[in-house]
């Protein structure tokens, strides 16, 4: 009768809307699963989904960061959706938050995890030091990765393509007089970053404050964020920094360990 119940059409369109999301949770649920990349029949398959409606969704996931393609029909997990594992298990501060704790109280300085957020980085966690002097780092700030210790260890483990990508979008803008930006000379530090597993910032972000940074990987090996460790120059050489790099490893290993569990 009228004026009774949803008007026409509401209830109709909302179990399609709700069916259509239904779909996505399931196909991204597959994309998921262990033992990834997966092709298009098995996502359809193990979604119960069509595999045109699965082709459709896959292309929106694609251009949406959540999946990405090989182009030949295989579907992987996108940056977006890693991130997001990543910030959610970061968000539960069971291990994470202590570990930091335990390696601010062990080096004396303040500690950060930051994780990846497109071309940037998001700085997640923050613990001051009372020895270092307040800095612009903080909790939801984004910071680039060419001239910070966090973001040369992650573009040391992208695939180059990836990490060219990045700076050619980015720029290299010089932040302070000592930032890098030659393209040759970051790749040359690059490598070094790789050898030794750590990234150092010695003042490029901000003048008077120099940073070590290791990163952290998902367990698909893919680098999401890192740890890093910050003082003030006038307080710690680069050198006493740097003797602090066995701690930073290990700490940056447990955190990657937690954010795996989480995820």
């Amino acid at each position: 009768m009228p004026g009774q119940g949803a008007p026409q059409g509401v209830g109709r369109s909302s179990r399609a809307g709700s069916s259509a999301l239904e779909k996505t949770l399931r196909i991204t649920e597959a994309l998921t699963a262990f033992g990834g990349p997966h092709r298009l029949a098995e996502l359809s398959a193990a979604a119960g989904v069509p595999k045109s409606s699965t082709y459709r969704i896959l292309v929106s996931l694609v251009e949406q960061g959540y999946a990405v393609t090989d182009g030949e029909g295989s579907y992987g997990v996108g940056l977006r959706l890693r991130t997001l594992a990543a910030e959610v298990s970061a968000d539960r501060p069971e291990g994470i938050v202590e570990l930091l704790e335990f390696l601010q109280k062990c080096t004396g300085q303040a500690v950060h995890l930051a994780l990846r957020s497109g071309n940037a980085l998001t700085y997640i966690r923050t613990i001051e030091s009372a020895r270092s002097h307040r800095t612009s780092s903080r909790v939801g700030a984004r910071i680039p990765l060419h001239a910070t210790a966090i973001g040369k260890a992650v573009l040391a483990h992208l695939p180059p393509e990836e990490a060219e990508g990045i700076l050619r979008a980015t720029g290299m803008p010089a932040l302070t007089r000592q930032t890098h930006t030659d393209r040759e000379v970051l790749a040359a530090e690059l490598r070094t970053v790789r050898l030794r597993g750590y990234a150092v910032d010695d003042q490029e972000y901000e003048p008077s404050v120099r940073c070590l940074g290791a990163p952290v990987f998902d367990r698909a090996g893919v680098p999401v964020g890192g740890v890093s460790l910050t003082a003030a120059a006038f307080l710690s050489t680069r050198a006493e920094l740097e003797r602090f790099s066995p701690a930073l490893l290990e700490a940056a290993r447990g955190v990657q360990r937690l954010l795996q569990l989480g995820g």
